[in-house]
C-alpha cells in the first residue's frame, strides 16, 4: 500500500531524510518512530504530497505521490501534530466543510460527517466554536477529518498529543480499529502506544533507518536470546555463584529484591535454553527457587538501544538537523 525508496531530502547542506525505504502493507498499522529531529515528520510530509523531495521514490496505494499527487491525495487521510484548524467555525460546520473539499457526495456527507464525529467522540461539541475547545478535543477534531472521505491511508503525526489518558485508551482503541480497513502509518513519542496499537515499527534517527521490524523481532535481535528472571531465597552471593556454574549462562545482572531474597536477570548465551540447569543448580545448594520466568525488552529500551548506538556511531558527523526549516513548515 506504501512503498518507499531511497527518499532523500535536503535542505542545502543540511540533509533531513537521508536514503529512507520501508513498505506497509494493506491493513497494517506501522508504528513510526524517532527522536526529535529525526526526520519522521519530513518523511510524513512527504508521503502526503505537502513537501517534495530531493530524491528517491514513494507510492501510496499504487500512485507516484511526485507524478500523480492529487490522486494520493484523495486516498489520504492527514493528521499533523497540530491539526491545521478555523477556530471561528463550529465544529460540524468545520468538518461539513472537509468533506465538501475531500469530494464526500452530497447524499453521503451528513451521514459521513456524523460517522467520523461520532468515531471520535466529538459529536457532543459540534456546535461549538473550534477556537473555544480545549487542545484535546482540537486534536479529535483533526482526527475526524482525516476520516471523514474513508480513505485507504491514514498517516497520523501525534495523534494522541494533548489527550487526557481516556481519551489517548480511546484514540488507541479508535486507531486499532482503523487498522484492517485502513493503512495506518503511526508517528508518537508515546512509546507503550506503538507496543499496544502498532504490529510493527520503523525506527529512524539522524534521517536514516536504523530498524524495521515487529517490536517481537527485535526485542530477539537485540538481545540474542530471552532474558530470565529468576528469584530465590537465600544468600545472594551463593545463588550468583550457582547462576554463574551454569553452562550455557552468559551475563548475570542483580536485582533488587525482597529483604529475605534476591533476584538476578540471566542472559542465556544465542540458542540456549538454561532454565532446567539453573533449577537444579539453585535447588541442589540448598536455596530456594521462587521465580524463573522470560523477560523481553521494553519499546524504551529497544528505541534508546537503537538511537543511542546510532548517534555514537555518527559523533563526528555535523549534528543532526530539525525535522524541517522554519520556512519549510506547511499548514495545510
Amino acid at each position: 500500500m506504501i512503498d518507499v525508496q531511497n527518499l532523500t531530502k535536503r535542505y542545502g547542506r543540511t540533509t533531513a531524510v537521508n536514503g529512507v525505504s520501508f513498505r506497509v502493507e494493506k491493513g497494517e498499522i506501522l508504528g513510526f518512530l524517532g527522536p526529535n529531529g529525526a526526520g519522521k515528520t519530513t518523511t510524513m510530509r512527504i508521503l502526503t504530497g505537502y513537501l517534495p523531495a530531493t530524491e528517491g521514490t514513494a507510492t501510496v496505494a499504487g500512485f507516484d505521490v511526485f507524478k500523480q499527487p492529487i490522486e494520493v491525495k484523495k486516498r489520504v487521510g492527514y493528521t499533523p501534530e497540530t491539526p491545521p484548524l478555523y477556530p471561528d467555525m463550529q465544529v460540524g460546520e468545520f468538518l461539513e466543510f472537509c468533506a465538501r473539499i475531500k469530494g464526500v457526495p452530497k447524499d453521503r456527507r451528513a451521514a459521513r460527517v456524523e460517522e467520523a464525529a461520532e468515531k471520535c467522540r466529538v459529536a457532543d461539541v459540534r456546535k461549538k466554536m473550534i477556537g473555544r475547545l480545549s487542545k484535546g478535543y482540537r486534536q479529535r477534531v483533526g482526527l475526524a477529518q482525516a476520516i471523514l472521505n474513508n480513505p485507504e491511508v491514514l498517516i497520523l503525526d501525534e495523534p494522541t498529543a494533548g489527550l487526557d489518558p481516556k481519551q489517548i485508551i480511546e484514540t488507541r482503541e479508535l486507531i486499532k480499529g482503523l487498522g484492517g480497513d485502513h493503512t495506518v502509518v503511526l508517528s508518537t513519542h508515546i512509546l507503550p502506544e506503538v507496543a499496544v496499537t502498532c504490529g510493527r515499527v520503523v525506527i529512524i534517527n539522524q534521517g536514516r533507518v536504523v530498524a524495521e521490524d515487529t517490536p517481537d523481532n527485535l526485542t530477539r535481535r537485540l538481545r540474542g536470546s530471552a532474558a530470565l528472571q529468576v528469584d530465590v531465597r537465600g544468600d545472594a552471593r551463593m545463588a550468583e555463584e550457582a547462576l554463574r556454574a551454569v553452562t550455557g549462562v552468559a551475563q548475570i545482572a542483580p536485582h533488587a529484591a525482597e529483604a529475605d531474597a534476591c533476584a538476578f536477570e540471566v542472559t542465556p548465551e544465542p540458542g540456549r535454553d538454561v532454565r532446567a540447569e539453573i533449577a537444579r543448580a539453585l535447588v541442589e545448594r540448598g536455596l530456594g527457587l521462587l521465580g524463573l520466568r522470560q523477560v523481553g525488552m521494553s519499546l524504551e529500551e529497544i528505541f534508546l538501544r537503537l538511537t543511542t548506538a546510532d548517534a555514537a556511531a555518527g559523533e563526528s558527523a555535523p549534528p543532526p538537523p530539525p525535522d524541517a526549516p522554519p520556512e519549510a513548515e506547511v499548514t495545510a
